[in-house]
């Protein structure tokens, strides 16, 4: 019975046979590219065609870093280096590439990829030196050839946008040989012309009609430019050397042409606007000043001499009158506290005396306790001597003499005798 083998099997089967051919295992292929895609993880993926035959291609992005030094678009004839071999999913016999080179016209594109490593390098691709389109200009400068469409395109897009504007030509060939010193001589005899933009371009072609625009001189020469420069060469799908020097890009002669002018009904419809804000702030500045000058007059009037004066008059007046109203008010709280402490004077003065007569009885009661009249009444006497009172019998001598005061007189006497209470407990 005949083997049946599965799918998976047999691609395996033939990858392995492929990969095992040495020949197929490192070759380089020429062919035009289509279907040609930048996946966002990095990987190309393209097929090589020719007339009759095609060959899906996948370049991964570890191969790209190094092998892919151009930008590769459908159309272009290039030689990739790779190995084939069989994707097991599809079954599809694809060539893996780890490097693709222009081949045949893709030698002028590889020119102008080292053309423009080496302007990007030098800066003149720095979006530093790019310089802003005039909002409002009126002369514009156009380099392109005098007889091509790209002018009339230009001219009918200008004329119709505002016929007030004022283009300036300078012819120059926009291919062959010649073209690229000729382009150079148009932007500087244009430069000096007075204009206020420069628009540089010519209609669509290949690469070869547009190469004179990819010639390093145009480059530097339209960088040089001291005044703005939009790039307006072929359709929206070409892309020369000096795209990247100008000021601004343009995708065809009649974008360039919008790029730079602007409608004169816009213009006149701007003017009305302006117009309008430039009367509302005047009015509103002129209504500021005019309250600021009514308020400073004011100030000025207040602080006058005159008003001043009146003032002060008013606030000596005010406070003569306020003086007179408190000293009215404090005679009048001082008459009314007077009558009141001599109402209270009244109630108290009767008591008061009543207390003092009581206190006086006490005293004089205690005076008359401790009175010396009232001590002699009883029999004592009140001894003296020349010296002064006789407190002690020690102060006293045998013939001394002595005064003596009674209740109710006195006597003379010589002392007799003196003793002691002890001399008289001795006994």
């Amino acid at each position: 019975m005949e083997r049946t083998y599965r799918v998976s099997q047999v691609n395996a089967y033939v990858r392995n046979l492929l990969e095992g051919d040495r020949m197929l295992s490192r070759l380089t292929v020429e062919g035009e590219v289509s279907n040609c895609k930048y996946h966002p993880s990095g990987h190309v993926y393209f097929s090589l065609k020719e007339q009759d035959a095609q060959l899906a291609c996948v370049m991964f992005a570890s191969a790209r870093a190094r092998g892919l030094t151009f930008a590769m678009r459908d159309g272009m004839q290039v030689q990739v280096t790779g190995r084939i071999s069989l994707y097991d999913r599809d079954g599809r016999c694809q060539l893996y590439a780890t490097a693709v080179r222009p081949a045949g016209l893709g030698l002028l594109y590889e020119e102008l990829e080292k053309r423009k490593r080496a302007l990007y390098e030098e800066g003149l691709f720095d979006e530093a030196h790019k310089k802003p389109l005039p909002p409002l200009p009126k002369r514009i400068g156009i380099v392109t050839a005098e007889k091509g469409a790209a002018l009339q395109d230009i001219l009918q897009i200008l004329r119709r946008r505002n016929p007030y504007l004022q283009p300036v030509l300078s012819p120059c060939l926009v291919q062959g040989d010649g073209a690229a010193a000729s382009i150079c001589r148009a932007i500087r005899r244009i430069e000096k012309a007075g204009v206020d933009v420069i628009i540089v371009g010519r209609g669509g072609g290949s690469i070869e009609d547009l190469w004179a625009y990819n010639e390093e001189i145009v480059a530097r020469t339209v960088y040089d430019c001291e005044i703005p420069v939009v790039s307006a060469v072929g359709h929206e799908i070409n892309t020369t050397l000096i795209d990247y020097v100008a000021d601004v890009v343009a995708p065809t002669p009649s974008a360039a042409a919008e790029l730079v002018s602007y409608k004169s009904e816009d213009l006149d419809a701007r003017l009305v606007d302006l117009h309008a804000a430039l009367y509302r702030a005047m009015a509103t500045r002129i209504e500021a000043e005019r309250t600021k000058m009514e308020t400073l007059a004011a100030r000025l009037r207040y602080t006058s001499p005159a008003n001043r004066l009146t003032r002060d008059r008013e606030t000596v007046s005010e406070a003569a009158g306020r003086l007179r109203w408190l000293m009215r008010r404090a005679l009048t709280d001082e008459r009314t506290a007077l009558i009141h402490r001599e109402e209270q004077l009244r109630k108290i003065m009767p008591q008061r005396l009543r207390q003092a007569r009581a206190d006086l009885g006490v005293l004089a009661a205690r005076l008359e306790g401790l009175s010396p009249a009232k001590t002699l009444s009883k029999g004592y006497a009140y001894v003296t001597t020349e010296v002064g009172p006789v407190v002690s019998a020690e102060s006293l001598r045998k013939g001394s003499r002595i005064r003596g005061y009674v209740a109710d007189g006195g006597f003379d006497a010589c002392v007799v005798d003196v003793w002691r209470n002890e001399d008289t407990k001795n006994e």
